[in-house]
């Protein structure tokens, strides 16, 4: 039988063929990949076949092969990510306010080429990040690389931090750039922040990766080790409503029974909760960083929660609605 002109591909067209156009669903006879691979310009008998699918899965690709009726079917079974996994990880990408809208299809794209053709085109079907709101900064990608840099060198970094103008366009908060010490990076409420430590205000503080631009690896070391070592970043993101910083505060709520689950959704499950004076009732005391984003929480929660102190949080609240009550005069 004479050569096909790739031949010297054949393995990986073979590779190619089986974990494209099979799945535990999608099967495929030994003619149908003799007749795939002479599309490639591959030749190849029955013998040599059985032999390179052996190599297969030698290198990890589990082919499988089973007989139905008087015919042999082979297909690629425990692929690396199973159809689930990867809308599972689609689902994650589109709702992610921080990735570009342009990187989304990218890393999308990316994500289909990992299934077979008939899986790619249920994650195809299920792509609609067009018309959410997305971020504008292409440089994120960059800079989270230069944080993990800066991470594992033990150094400081330098950046801009920006904010929108009436213009809709992106200023500097203030004149000069932040100086910090990089620790973490963090997901919280859709959003991707930066955890540092600040020498000048010598605090830990967060800032939104889409809002940092310029960034710069300094030769200075990290400081802040050992603030961080006592730090928890599950605590310090509850504590943080939508990550808007404010003096950290023990607080006293009162909330109807049937608001439970939204207490220990934010807070989570090892808050202490006991019965209030009023039937139906319970309070809760919980760390928080008091700031307007708190007490307008507390504000969407309506009539069925109440603060109860201490006294100082239960004034700045009540001014707070009143002040809000004078826009309607």
């Amino acid at each position: 039988m004479p050569k096909g002109t790739n031949q010297k591909f054949k393995l990986y067209y073979l590779a190619k063929i089986m974990t494209e156009k099979t799945d535990d669903e999608h099967m495929i006879t030994m003619a149908e990949i003799k007749s795939a691979l002479e599309e490639f310009g591959v030749t190849a008998d029955r013998k040599s076949l059985y032999d390179d699918l052996e190599a297969l899965r030698v290198l990890g690709i589990d082919v499988i092969g089973e007989k139905i009726g008087r015919q042999f079917y082979y297909h690629v079974s425990g692929k690396k990510f199973e159809i689930a996994e990867l809308k599972l990880l689609v689902d994650a990408i589109q709702s992610s306010k921080f990735i570009t809208e342009k990187k989304s299809n990218e890393l999308i794209k990316k994500l289909t080429s990992m299934a077979s053709d008939y899986e790619a085109a249920q994650l195809r079907r299920q792509v609609t990040v067009q018309g959410r709101v997305k971020t504008m900064n292409e440089s994120i990608y960059y800079f989270v690389d230069d944080v993990h840099n800066a991470i594992a060198a033990n150094r400081q970094i330098s950046f801009e931090y920006m904010k929108w103008n009436i213009e809709k366009k992106m200023v500097p908060r203030r004149d000069g750039a932040y100086v910090v010490s990089p620790w973490a990076l963090t997901w919280d409420n859709e959003k991707y922040y930066l955890i540092a430590y600040d020498d000048e205000s010598e605090c830990i503080k967060h800032f939104r990766v889409d809002k940092i631009k310029s960034v710069q690896v300094l030769d200075k070391k990290r400081t802040g080790k050992a603030e961080f070592k006592v730090f928890n970043l599950a605590d310090y993101s509850k504590m943080n409503f939508g990550m808007f910083g404010g003096e950290p505060t023990k607080v006293k709520i009162a909330f109807s029974n049937d608001m439970v689950g939204v207490f220990i959704d934010r807070f989570g499950k090892d808050i202490s909760i006991n019965p209030a004076k009023t039937k139906g009732w319970s309070e809760t005391i919980v760390n928080v960083a008091m700031s307007d984003q708190f007490l307008g929480w507390i504000f969407a929660l309506g009539n069925r929660v109440k603060i109860l102190g201490p006294n100082s949080v239960v004034d700045i609240y009540k001014k707070e609605l009143m002040e809000s009550l004078k826009n309607y005069d």
